[in-house]
């Protein structure tokens, strides 16, 4: 599977330990839950709004918990949108096949006209 998510804190920060965002930014909080996302070993991309990870359901959700729970140390309050491509048939790396799959479309159609 792979999963998109974008987990945001608010609220007054649980652990006084860590450095918190100035107001409207995520960005110490973001950087530590990628840092968590990182460590799981899993392939994982950041972008600008999400962050995707691929691997077995389990696997998956439990680093989902984790960087929900790393964010909680930012606020008390966590929100978390998340967007499953869930395949029983993928051989896994299809964060990057699904990419290079629309890369061939758009040169073959540019090719045709």
């Amino acid at each position: 599977m792979i999963a998109a998510i974008s987990i945001a804190p608010s609220g007054p920060a649980s652990d006084p330990t860590v450095t918190p965002d100035a107001p409207g930014s995520y960005t110490n909080a973001v950087a530590a839950m990628v840092k968590v996302i990182r460590a799981s070993g899993l392939p994982n991309e950041t972008s600008a709004m999400f962050t995707s990870i691929e691997g077995e359901w389990d696997e998956v959700m439990a680093v989902v918990k984790a960087a929900c729970d790393e964010a909680g140390r930012f606020g008390n309050r966590v929100s978390l949108v998340l967007k499953a491509d869930i395949r029983q048939d993928a051989a896994g790396n299809e964060m990057q096949g699904k990419v290079d799959r629309v890369e061939r479309a758009i040169v073959a159609s540019s090719e045709s006209n």
